[in-house]
């Protein structure tokens, strides 16, 4: 019956195999159906049929005739068609946006569908090179992305970054914007828009690859693969477009591209790897081409962009990733020669400091030892750009920053410190003779070298400051201890140098070095090989060795109150610290202060001693004054001081007029000092000893003696007995009080040992030589006597 009412040449359309027509629902009793009006063409029946078919394939994958029929269409795909305009001006059809999001959130086995199919219609709409819809499919895809639970999510993100892949591998660069960039703002992007991206970085949208990896997803795609996103952001960053508006927005694209892969895989050890080395030589050197541009007031510009993506990177690095974001950025400034000019370099490093776990900084500073290490044939400049950059990091990180290997680190420095004057002698940095090097990149590396030791050796608590000047101290040649003593490419020269350098690195440690005990601060150990020095026929040398005692002696840092001798300063003025002596302070006196004194004595019978030599054995003695001041400081005092005015006054040593008039200041200064703090009584002698000096010659006063422009007399210097200071008149002052008379009636002399020490002194190359001979000759029995005879000094 229905066959004879239908058109001729239409048959009725066959239901699938396996389906059935649904029953229709029975009807209330009494409610009947409305009267259909009658259509000409078709009949009732045939009409039902089709809209019930409709209703039947509506989730089965059409075929054949059916899927060219929109009525036959799968809904999902009838919803995705609806969100698209006849007009893209008009942006996304919101209405129909929330049906298709209703529809995904209520069918979720249906996302994968719904995705695939935006995604074939955006390739369709990108082949046209119609952008405006291509903006709309990116914008159904990111709520859909928003709108899916953490279940569903899978279901989405293959078919999204599909299509960020498409996006990406064209050659417009609005389309690689569009790829990382998202439209929120009201109305869509059309293509004119698109293809002239705004001037202004500010107004740029925020990234829609970053609010997927915004997006926590419960369960883990173990196949997913960000291989081709961390590769074409990569690039991004390093784009050369013509325009410079252009290239900045591409380049803040792929940042934030790469901010966002890292925010998504850094936290899931399940997914990709993304510290693997291949990721990081990638991500790294694309990050740091950016910031080394200008960094702009706008927070979009690339540098700061990259340096926030920077920070972030490095701030998530565990144990186990340090080396593989720290390797990078060494290669990249290697070689882009950045370590010459180090400002850069010291920037990216102090941002890794700033931005990494405080217990992984000396996994950095480990890094850096080991490129200094590989650079060691590298010229002198390099070096020093990566001991500066050395130097920076220790100085930002508190203690610790070191690491347990301590020693090591000092052990590295104080190498390359020899390497350097072993190059500044031969004028070579190869081991071939080929590639020349100059004093002054030399003498550069040399001072950053010492600058650093004593950098790191502020970050380390006392008790390690301690092991490291005897570290040091150990390094340091010594004549008749380390017997090949000369370097066979320097000779003595070159051993010179190095004594002079691990001095100067040795003082770098004792200025900042705090004790309350001064037998921790100077043990046996240390301070005999360190008064040795002062015996050497060189005046740089003794003048460090000064030094350096007198800034580990100085616990209440009065030096720069005693730099200079003087008389004429009043002492009330310089705000000086006075503790009363301590039980190791005694002891301390008791066992070293005598050895102080000899080597204080035989630096004044040096001729080669000059103004910085007298100046610094005054606020040696000055500090004694103040730290360790009690009777028997003060008796010995002025007895050394006595016997230095004797020693110029007889003219025993073949001493110039300059070191006669510096000794006889010297003793003005101390006595001078130590009558207005120590002991009052001597002041009225001391004063007119002075005031008589002042006025009759006053080059035997500090002030003109050790001025910088001294003037000395002409002739032999003649000095009347009224202007010496008196033995009887001071034993005469102080008779009655606690002080010993009969002590300072008694002369200082050095010991016998140190006279005929001082007699049979050598400089570092006679000695040297002279072992070398009587290694040859009689190699068992002449070697340990001439040991000993050193060692007595």
């Amino acid at each position: 019956m229905m066959s004879r009412s239908l058109p001729r040449g239409i048959n009725p359309p066959t239901l699938p195999r396996g389906m059935t027509m649904p029953s229709l629902p029975s009807l209330p009793r009494g409610v009947s159906l409305p009267r259909v009006v009658a259509m000409p063409t078709v009949s009732q029946a045939p009409r039902r049929l089709l809209q019930d078919c409709c209703s039947v394939l509506d989730h089965q994958t059409p075929g054949g005739v059916c899927g060219c029929c929109w009525a036959l269409r799968p809904r999902y795909k009838r919803l995705v068609d609806n969100i698209f305009p006849e007009d893209p001006e008009d942006g996304l059809v919101k209405a129909n946006m929330e049906k298709l999001t209703f529809f995904a959130l209520s069918a979720p086995e249906k996302l994968d569908r719904i995705a695939a199919y935006l995604s074939e219609r955006l390739t369709r709409e990108l082949n046209r090179q119609r952008y405006g819809f291509v903006s709309i499919a990116m914008e159904a895809l990111e709520q859909l992305l928003l709108a899916c639970h953490c279940q569903s999510i899978n279901l989405l993100v293959e078919s999204f970054l599909g299509t960020l892949r498409l996006l990406l591998e064209t050659d417009r660069p609005h389309l690689h914007v569009l790829a990382t960039n998202s439209v929120t703002h009201t109305h869509t992007v059309t293509s004119s828009q698109l293809i002239t991206p705004p001037s202004d970085p500010v107004s740029l949208p925020p990234m829609q690859f970053v609010k997927f990896a915004n997006i926590e997803e419960d369960t883990p795609s173990y196949h997913r693969s960000y291989d081709f996103l961390v590769s074409r952001f990569s690039q991004m960053c390093r784009c050369q477009h013509e325009d410079q508006d252009v290239r900045n927005q591409i380049r803040v694209s792929g940042i934030r591209g790469l901010q966002g892969v890292v925010r998504k895989t850094v936290d899931d050890e399940l997914q990709v790897n993304i510290w693997e080395p291949g990721h990081m030589e990638q991500i790294v050197p694309a990050l740091l081409v950016n910031l080394q541009q200008h960094t702009h007031s706008q927070s979009e510009s690339p540098a700061e962009q990259t340096e926030l993506c920077f920070r972030e990177l490095l701030s998530r690095a565990a144990y186990g990733h340090i080396n593989n974001a720290i390797r990078p950025v060494l290669m990249h400034l290697d070689t882009h020669s950045l370590w010459e000019e180090p400002s850069f370099a010291v920037r990216c490093f102090q941002i890794i400091m700033f931005s990494i776990q405080s217990q992984h900084c000396h996994l950095v500073v480990q890094q850096l030892l080991s490129h200094l290490d590989t650079n060691s044939l590298s010229p002198a400049s390099v070096r020093a750009g990566i001991i500066q950059v050395l130097s920076e990091a220790a100085v930002i990180e508190a203690a610790g920053s070191v690491g347990p290997t301590v020693l090591e680190v000092f052990n590295t420095l104080l190498r390359q410190l020899r390497q350097s004057v072993d190059d500044q002698l031969t004028g070579y940095y190869d081991n071939a003779g080929r590639r020349r090097t100059t004093c002054e990149e030399e003498k550069t590396l040399q001072d950053a070298v010492i600058r650093t030791i004593g950098s790191f050796a502020n970050t380390l608590p006392v008790y390690q400051r301690s092991e490291v000047m005897l570290f040091i101290i150990g390094k340091i040649p010594v004549p008749g201890v380390y017997p090949a003593l000369d370097s066979p490419n320097t000779g003595c020269e070159g051993s010179r140098m190095i004594q002079v350098m691990l001095l100067k690195s040795l003082l770098q440690v004792s200025e900042h070095y705090d004790s309350t005990n001064l037998l921790v601060a100077l043990p046996s150990s240390f301070l005999e090989p360190l008064l040795s020095f002062t015996l050497m026929e060189d005046p740089e040398i003794c003048l460090l060795v000064l030094k350096v005692l007198v800034s580990l002696m100085d616990r209440h840092h009065n030096t720069h109150t005693l730099r200079e001798a003087s008389v004429a300063v009043d002492v009330s003025l310089l705000q000086l610290k006075e503790d009363t002596s301590s039980r190791q302070d005694i002891l301390f006196i008791r066992k070293h202060a005598q050895r102080l004194y000899r080597h204080v004595y035989l630096v004044c019978k040096e001729e080669s001693s000059g103004r910085s030599h007298y100046h610094a054995l005054f606020t040696l003695l000055a500090v004694l004054i103040v730290e360790l001041s009690n009777e028997d400081v003060t008796v010995d005092l002025i007895r050394l001081v006595l016997a230095l005015q004797e020693l110029v006054s007889c003219n025993q040593e073949s001493l110039t007029v300059f070191n006669h008039c510096g000794v006889h200041a010297l003793c003005a200064a101390v006595l001078s000092l130590m009558s207005t703090l120590t002991c009052p009584l001597l002041l009225r002698h001391v004063s007119e000893v002075i005031v008589r000096r002042q006025q009759v010659a006053p080059h035997l006063l500090p002030d003109h003696a050790l001025c910088d422009d001294v003037i000395t007399p002409p002739t032999e210097l003649q000095v009347d007995d009224a202007l010496l200071f008196v033995q009887s008149e001071m034993s005469e002052a102080l008779t009655g009080s606690s002080s010993s008379s009969e002590r300072i009636n008694t002369p200082y002399t050095p010991e016998l040992t140190d006279e005929e020490c001082l007699s049979k002194r050598k400089s570092v190359g006679d000695i040297v030589s002279l072992q070398m001979d009587l290694d040859h000759y009689c190699p068992h029995t002449l070697q340990v006597s001439v040991s000993d005879d050193v060692l007595c000094l």
